[in-house]
C-alpha cells in the first residue's frame, strides 16, 4: 500500500498504488492545494488500512440547487430565522443562477472565483460578496460532512477577494446633539422620551429596547438584563446569542421608576389589574412597530430641532463613542455593547479612543539640560533693580585683545583677517 503526494505541472496530485491497482486524483494548485493533498492522502491511507476503498463512492446527479434545500432545512435547527432567510435570499439571488444546475462535484475553486468576480461586476460591495462566498462555503462544508465532497473549494475567500476595511463607518451624535434631542423628545414627544434616554444611556439595539420587560430591570443594583431581541416581528435571543447586563445611570433609573409608577397609577385609575409587561409598548400595550418609531417619531424630531439625519442605530454608536471619549476602558464598552470580541469594539470605535500619542513621542526627544547655580539666590535691593534695568537698555561689552565679543561696536576687520 502506497499513498503519495506529488506535484505535476503546478498541480498537486494524490497517487495510490494498492494491491497492484493504481489511481491518481488531482487535488488543487498552490500552497492550499498542497495542504489539501496531504490531508486527502491521510484520509485515503486510513480508509485503506480499514479495508475500505480509497475514494468514497458519491451519489451522482446531486445538483447544488437540490442540495441547497437540504442545507436550509438543516440549519434551521442551529441558526436564527433571520440568518436562514438571509442565506435563502443569497442562494436565490446570486449562487443558484450561476452554480445551481451544476453537480456538487463540479463546483471548483475556479467556479467559486468566477462567482465572486461576477458579483463584484454587478456592483456589489466586497463585504456583500464575502458574505455570498461564506454562505456557499457553509453549504459545501455540509456536503463534505455528508461525504458528497472531498474538499470545500469555497474556503478562505480572502485569498481572492478585495481587502475589506475593518473600520466601520459610524455617525454618532455629539454630547451637545444628544442634549438637544432629549430636550426635544421631552417637550414634543414625552411618551417616547424614556425610550430615547434608554437608547443613548445603554447602547441597546433597537430590537433589544422593544423587547425589554419590567422583570429585566434591577433598580436596586442599577442594571438591565438584556436577554431577548425583537426582530422581523419575532422575539428571539440577542444578536450574540447570549444575555448580558447593562448598567443604568442614575438619571435613567429615576426616569424608568417614575414611568412604571405613572403606568401603575393609570392602570389603577382605569380599573386594570396590571400594566403592560413591556417597558416601551405601543398604545395597546403590545410591542412597538419599528417603522412607526423611526419614521414618524425619531426622524420627525431630528427635523424639527434641525439636527442632522442619523439612523436610530447611531444612538447605539453614540453611547459607545461618548464612553470612549471620556476615557472609559474598551473592555467595559465591549461588555456593555454585547460584542462577541474586543476586536469588534476596537475595529469600530478604536479611532475614538483618546490616547497620549503626542506625549508618547515627545518623551522620545532628548531632554533639555538646565544649568542651575550652586549658590542660593540672594534678595534683590532697589539699587540692584536700577542697575539691572540699565544693563538691559545698554548691553555690556566685554573687551578682548582683538575686537569685542558683543555689543554695538564694529568688529575689528584686522582681527578677522588675521584669523583667516
Amino acid at each position: 500500500m502506497a499513498v503519495k503526494v506529488r506535484e505535476r505541472k503546478g498541480a498537486w496530485w494524490v497517487l495510490i498504488d494498492h494491491h497492484g491497482q493504481r489511481k491518481a486524483k488531482r487535488i488543487g494548485t498552490g500552497p492550499d492545494g498542497k495542504k489539501a493533498a496531504h490531508q486527502v492522502a491521510q484520509q485515503i491511507q486510513a480508509r485503506l488500512a480499514l479495508g475500505r476503498p480509497a475514494f468514497e463512492s458519491h451519489r451522482a446527479g446531486i445538483t447544488l440547487e437540490a442540495y441547497a434545500e437540504t442545507f436550509l432545512q438543516r440549519i434551521q435547527q442551529t441558526r436564527k430565522p433571520t440568518t436562514c432567510e438571509g442565506y435563502r435570499g443569497t442562494l436565490d439571488r446570486d449562487i443558484k443562477p450561476m452554480l445551481g444546475k451544476l453537480d456538487l462535484r463540479a463546483v471548483s475553486r475556479e467556479r467559486v472565483k468566477a462567482l465572486a468576480m461576477a458579483c463584484l461586476e454587478k456592483g456589489q460591495s466586497p463585504k456583500t460578496v464575502q458574505n455570498t462566498i461564506l454562505c456557499l462555503s457553509s453549504l459545501l462544508g455540509h456536503a463534505v460532512e455528508d461525504g458528497l465532497l472531498t474538499l470545500n473549494p469555497a474556503l478562505r475567500p480572502g485569498k481572492f477577494l478585495p481587502k475589506i476595511s475593518k473600520r466601520r463607518k459610524i455617525n454618532p451624535l455629539t454630547r451637545e446633539e444628544v442634549a438637544v434631542l432629549l430636550a426635544a423628545a421631552k417637550e414634543k414627544a414625552p411618551r417616547y422620551y424614556p425610550l430615547f434616554l434608554c437608547a443613548v444611556r445603554t447602547g441597546l439595539r433597537e430590537g433589544e429596547l422593544f423587547a425589554l420587560r419590567w422583570e429585566d430591570m434591577d433598580f436596586h443594583g442599577r442594571f438591565i438584563d438584556v436577554c431577548r431581541n425583537y426582530t422581523h416581528f419575532e422575539i428571539t435571543t440577542p444578536k450574540s446569542g447570549e444575555s448580558r447586563r447593562v448598567d443604568m445611570s442614575q438619571e435613567l433609573a429615576r426616569v424608568l421608576q417614575e414611568l412604571r409608577l405613572d403606568r401603575q397609577l393609570d392602570a389603577s385609575a382605569a380599573g386594570r389589574p396590571e400594566i403592560s409587561p413591556w417597558v416601551f409598548p405601543n398604545e395597546d400595550g403590545g410591542l412597538l412597530h419599528p417603522n412607526n418609531l423611526r419614521d414618524r417619531v425619531f426622524y420627525g424630531l431630528l427635523k424639527k430641532v434641525g439636527l442632522r439625519k442619523v439612523r436610530f442605530h447611531d444612538l447605539r454608536h453614540t453611547f459607545a463613542s461618548l464612553l470612549l471619549q471620556q476615557g472609559e476602558s474598551p473592555v467595559y464598552v465591549k461588555e456593555q455593547m454585547g460584542h462577541s470580541s474586543i476586536q469588534i469594539t476596537v475595529d469600530c470605535y478604536g479611532h475614538l479612543i483618546p490616547g497620549g500619542n503626542k506625549q508618547a513621542v515627545d518623551r522620545l526627544d532628548t531632554p533639555l539640560v538646565e544649568t542651575q547655580s550652586a549658590t542660593q539666590p540672594q534678595p534683590v535691593t532697589p539699587q540692584q533693580v536700577g542697575r539691572d534695568e540699565e544693563s538691559l537698555e545698554r548691553p555690556r561689552v566685554r573687551r578682548r585683545k582683538i575686537g569685542v565679543s558683543d555689543g554695538d561696536r564694529t568688529r575689528s576687520l584686522l582681527g578677522h583677517s588675521q584669523a583667516l
